[in-house]
């Protein structure tokens, strides 16, 4: 295998530098950038055109997953391998849908990320502990967004990805702000606003917007401050 060309983003530094040193030591592995944001991920992505990209799903501003959806619109060649703190089939589905070539914890072994990074380069996808061909992950799919799989979660049908227009209305509600305000924040009307908030509601399968900012935000989707210069205190 040719070398593999690869851009590391997540704004904890320690962390970020963690990864970087280990992916670093590999002979066929090669850091050509990092980021600490996901609209710097983005820029990044689209200037270097790495093979990989390892993406923290909990990123100040844009979100991994928001940083995913965008790779896959763009069709931009990269494969984003998502890492997060949080491991529940919920999250695995929502990576996925949302364009992820894998999907694992941030406590995964050195040399399991390293593996990862050469499947997702050959073509794999990863979820887990569970490597798949692209044939394998629909057949995956398909019992896991069952209508008897979904009806036995308490949050209904939380699969369907939110727009990123959605995603921004998202965040400013879990910061507290009214639909008047959103629409001021955003130059948007004020019944598009709340069309989005019908739609987020109804995406993530909840109630009301407080359960949709609870969501959010156990999630890592989007954060309550900017913690983007806390390894920097």
């Amino acid at each position: 295998m040719n070398e593999v060309t690869i851009v590391v983003v997540d704004d904890h530094p320690l962390f970020r530098q963690g990864v970087i040193d280990t992916l670093s030591l590999e002979p066929d592995l090669s850091i050509i950038g990092e980021a600490t944001s996901g609209e710097e991920a983005l820029e990044l992505i689209r200037r270097l055109q790495p093979h990989v990209a390892v993406v923290d799903v909990n990123l100040p501003g844009m979100n991994g997953q928001q940083v995913t959806q965008e790779v896959i619109k763009e069709k931009l060649s990269t494969r984003v391998i998502l890492l997060t703190a949080y491991d529940d089939a919920e999250q695995k589905l929502h990576a996925i849908r949302v364009g992820a070539a894998a999907y694992c914890v941030k406590d995964v072994k050195p040399e399991t990320l390293a593996k990862i990074v050469r499947e997702v380069v050959s073509g794999y996808f990863v979820v887990g502990e569970e490597t798949m061909s692209p044939e394998e992950l629909q057949r995956w799919l398909i019992p896991v967004t069952s209508a008897d799989w979904r009806s036995s979660s308490d949050l209904g049908e939380p699969f369907e990805p939110l727009s990123r227009r959605e995603m921004e209305v998202l965040g400013l509600v879990t910061h507290g702000l009214s639909n008047k305000e959103i629409a001021t924040t955003l130059t948007i009307s004020h019944q598009t606003v709340k069309n989005h908030v019908t739609s987020i509601l109804r995406k993530l399968g909840v109630e009301d917007r407080t359960q949709a900012a609870l969501y959010a935000l156990r999630r890592g989707w989007v954060r309550l401050q900017d913690e983007s210069k806390q390894g920097e205190e």
